[in-house]
């Protein structure tokens, strides 16, 4: 299958490599073709990596993913063309975290709204699922990492686009069980706003290297 990745930070290239790694091909997209980062994931990615501008990557990707910060998605995702995105599984991994000149975390937009509504708002005819906010990157392609059963969460409007997330999880190593539904796109608020605790559990734990592991009465 082809994916386009909206982004080429960390983020971006983890799950990249795992993509390519499960034998699919993956376009990495920025806001130019001169990206360094992007340029050198495809020289070790092999003929299975591509790079290009973000609306080269959403043309390309059967399905897309949002790896760009919160507070840009929207303008990114506007560059990449509406008419890319249409009618395609849009698999936003963003959190809108704003740090303040004394390092104090807010987040925009919060409570009332999330990035993966504004999203789902801004492309009405794309297939937002919202997932893999509220961990750390080498966790999302390898929750071996952490001994037991830990969780993940999914939210959005199309109940088939989130199966297909959901089987895309599987891939990454995500037993469907592991999975939380927190039903349609509203349930971003939530997901999003777990991360000033995530930033503080991370800052308590001294590592990255954690997850949430819910238990449910019998």
């Amino acid at each position: 299958m082809r994916y386009g990745i909206i982004g080429t930070g960390g983020v971006a290239r983890t799950i990249a490599d795992k993509l390519v790694a499960l034998g699919h091909e993956v376009t990495l997209g920025s806001r130019g073709k001169d990206n360094e980062a992007a340029a050198a994931w495809v020289g070790q990615a092999g003929a299975s990596g591509h790079h290009g501008t973000f609306a080269e990557a959403a043309e390309f990707g059967e399905v897309l993913l949002n790896a760009t910060p919160g507070t840009v998605a929207v303008e990114a995702l506007r560059a990449a063309g509406a008419e890319h995105l249409a009618g395609k599984l849009l698999i936003d991994l963003s959190n809108p975290l704003v740090f303040g000149p004394d390092g104090g975390l807010t987040l925009d937009p919060v409570n009332t709204d999330s990035v993966g509504e504004r999203i789902q708002r801004e492309f009405p005819e794309a297939l937002v699922v919202k997932t893999l906010n509220t961990l750390t990157a080498p966790l999302m392609v390898d929750p071996a990492r952490l001994e037991g059963e830990h969780n993940l969460f999914v939210a959005g409007n199309d109940a088939d686009a989130k199966a297909r997330t959901v089987a895309l999880l599987g891939s990454f190593g995500w037993p469907a069980e592991w999975v939380i539904d927190l039903g349609d796109i509203t349930g971003a608020r939530a997901m999003e706003m777990m991360m000033p605790f995530w930033i503080r559990l991370m800052g308590a734990f001294g590592t990255a290297e954690f997850n949430y592991a819910f238990k449910r009465a019998r």
